[in-house]
C-alpha cells in the first residue's frame, strides 16, 4: 500500500467524527490570559490559527490528538517511500513538531511521546492495534466493533480500554491489514483470513453478517517460534515426550495434531516440523501461512479465494493435489477442514510417510470421526469400513493439544492407532495427562507414560533411532 493510500486512510470519515480513544488521559493544557489584541467582547474568539491563547482550559488529550494528527496528515509528503520506515517515521516526527509549534500546546515529554507514537501508528501502522500487537505477552487481540477491543494473556480473556473512532475507523484497519495481499472484504464477502507481515492469523468479519459492527481477531505469533524447551518450561509436555516425539518425526510417522480452538495445535505443529531433517524436500499447504519452518527446503502454498466474480478459487484441496507432483518428502497441511482430508489420507498411504496436519476435536477418537466425516465430505461414495481402513492405514499417531480451565495448554494425550478390528479402529495411549485436582484455581496434574509400548517402535530401530530405556514407563 502507498503512503498516500496510507494517508488517506488515515483520515477521519468527517471532521465532526468523535475522537480516537486511547488511554483517556487528559493533556491538561493551560489556557493563558488573551493578548490586547484579543476581541474586547466576553467569550468571542478572533478567527484564524487556533493559537495557544485559543486553548481551552484541559483540552481533552483525544480531542488534541485528533487536530494535530490532521495537520500532520495535511502536510506530510505523500510521495515518501513507504518501504524506507526509518525516513518515514523521521518524517512524521518532523511534521509532527512543527504542528505543536504551529497550535501552541503545552504537552509534558510524557504525553508528547505518546501522542507522536499514536499518531504515527494511525498513518503507518494498524492504529490502535499497534501497542497490543507490540506487546509480546498478549496471544490474540478481538476487536467486537469499535468500543470493545478484548486481548488475551496467558490463557485469559480481557477486556481492554482500547477504542476505535467507529465502525469505520475499524474498516480502516481492516483494509490495511488485506490490501497487500490481494484479499478483499465488502457486501457481497464479508469473510476474509489473511495474515500480518510476522504471520500473525488474521480473520474479520464484517455486517450485515456481524450485527455488532465489524469484528476483528488476530492471532499473534512470536517473533520467534516456540521452542520444545519454551513448551517444557510452560508444562506442555515432558522432555520424554518430546524425545518421543521427535523419534516419531524422524521415523517417518504420519501425524495429526488435535485440539479445540486456541489449544495450541498450530504452535505444536510447528514444534514437530522442527524436528524434520534439514534434507528433506517439505511442501506446506495452508489457507493464511502462518507456519514458521526453519528448514532450508521449504515450498509454501497458500489457498486462495474467489474475486469479486467469484472465480478464480484455488482451495487446499486442489493445492494437496498439486503438491503430490512436486516431488515432497513431506507434505503438511495447516489444517484439514473438509475434502482435503481424503487427498492427504491417499497422500499419506502412497508414499509421502512423515506427513502432518492439524484437525479440531475434543478427543483423538472425535479426532478419527473427523477424519471420516471430512472424508465424506469429499462428495466421494465409499462405505464407512472403507473409510475407516483408509485412516486406520494412513494415520499412525495423534497428538491432542487442550487449554485447560485455567489457561494452560497442555498435551493430554499422545495416541497410537493400531490399526482396525471389525469396524473398529483401535487405538491406544502412549502418553497421558492425569488431572490430580485444582488449587487455587490452577489445575494439577501429571503427564505420564502409560506403560504400553507402540507397535511401531521396532520402525524405530530400524532406522537407528535408539530411546531412552523406560521411556514408556518400562523397560524398553
Amino acid at each position: 500500500m502507498s503512503l498516500l493510500r496510507r494517508i488517506e486512510s488515515a483520515r477521519p470519515a468527517s471532521e465532526g467524527a468523535p475522537p480516537i480513544a486511547d488511554d483517556g488521559a487528559s493533556a491538561n493544557l493551560p489556557a493563558v490570559p488573551n493578548t490586547p489584541n484579543a476581541p474586547a467582547e466576553a467569550g468571542t474568539r478572533a478567527p484564524g490559527p487556533r493559537m495557544l491563547s485559543q486553548v481551552p482550559l484541559r483540552e481533552n488529550f483525544r480531542d488534541a490528538k485528533l487536530r494535530i494528527q490532521q495537520r500532520v496528515i495535511s502536510d506530510l509528503n505523500p510521495k515518501l517511500d513507504l518501504a524506507n520506515q526509518i525516513e518515514v517515521r523521521r518524517e512524521i516526527e518532523e511534521t509532527f513538531g512543527r504542528a505543536l509549534d504551529d497550535e501552541g500546546l503545552a504537552l509534558t515529554r510524557a504525553e508528547r511521546a505518546r501522542m507522536l507514537e499514536q499518531i504515527t501508528d494511525e498513518i503507518v501502522g494498524l492504529g490502535p492495534l499497534e501497542p497490543l500487537l507490540r506487546d509480546e505477552s498478549i496471544s490474540e487481540v478481538m476487536v467486537n466493533g469499535a468500543r470493545q477491543v478484548y486481548i488475551e494473556r496467558a490463557g485469559k480473556i480481557e477486556l481492554t480500554n482500547i477504542t476505535f473512532q467507529n465502525d469505520e475507523h475499524v474498516m480502516r484497519i481492516i483494509d490495511r491489514i488485506i490490501s497487500p495481499i490481494g484479499r478483499r472484504i465488502d457486501e457481497s464477502s464479508p469473510m476474509v483470513d489473511a495474515r500480518l507481515v510476522d504471520g500473525s492469523r488474521v480473520n474479520a468479519i464484517i455486517p450485515p453478517i456481524s450485527l455488532v459492527g465489524p469484528v476483528l481477531t488476530v492471532r499473534k505469533f512470536a517473533a520467534s517460534p516456540l521452542t520444545t524447551d519454551d513448551l517444557i518450561r510452560y508444562g506442555t509436555a515432558t522432555p520424554d515426550m518430546f524425545d518421543f516425539l521427535r523419534a516419531c518425526v524422524e521415523a517417518r510417522l504420519n501425524i495429526f495434531v488435535s485440539g479445540g480452538t486456541g489449544s495450541g495445535k498450530t504452535t505444536m505443529l510447528n514444534v514437530l516440523s522442527s524436528f524434520i531433517p534439514n534434507g528433506e524436500r517439505i511442501v506446506t499447504i495452508e489457507d493464511a501461512a502462518e507456519l514458521q519452518l526453519r528448514q532450508e527446503h521449504v515450498v509454501t502454498l497458500e489457498s486462495r479465494p474467489p474475486n469479486i466474480e467469484g472465480q478464480g478459487a484455488i482451495p487446499i484441496r486442489e493445492l494437496v493435489r498439486n503438491a503430490l507432483r512436486m516431488r515432497p518428502d513431506r507434505i503438511i497441511v495447516g489444517e484439514c477442514r473438509s475434502g482435503e482430508a481424503l487427498d492427504m489420507l491417499q497422500a499419506m498411504n502412497t508414499g509421502h510417510d512423515g506427513s502432518m496436519s492439524t484437525g479440531h476435536a475434543n478427543t483423538p477418537r472425535d479426532m478419527l470421526s473427523r477424519l471420516e466425516t471430512m472424508v465424506l465430505m469429499a462428495g466421494v461414495d465409499l462405505p464407512l469400513r472403507a473409510i475407516r481402513e483408509q485412516v486406520s492405514s494412513a494415520v499412525d499417531l495423534i497428538v491432542h493439544q487442550d487449554r485447560l480451565r485455567d489457561g494452560a495448554r497442555k498435551i493430554t494425550a499422545i495416541t497410537e492407532v493400531q490399526g482396525i478390528e471389525g469396524d473398529v479402529i483401535v487405538m491406544q495411549d502412549v502418553f497421558s495427562f492425569e488431572q490430580t485436582g485444582v488449587i487455587d484455581g490452577k489445575v494439577e496434574g501429571r503427564l505420564r507414560p502409560t506403560g504400553v509400548r507402540p507397535r511401531f517402535a521396532e520402525k524405530f530401530a530400524a532406522m537407528g533411532i535408539h530411546l531412552p530405556p523406560g521411556l514408556f514407563g518400562q523397560a524398553v
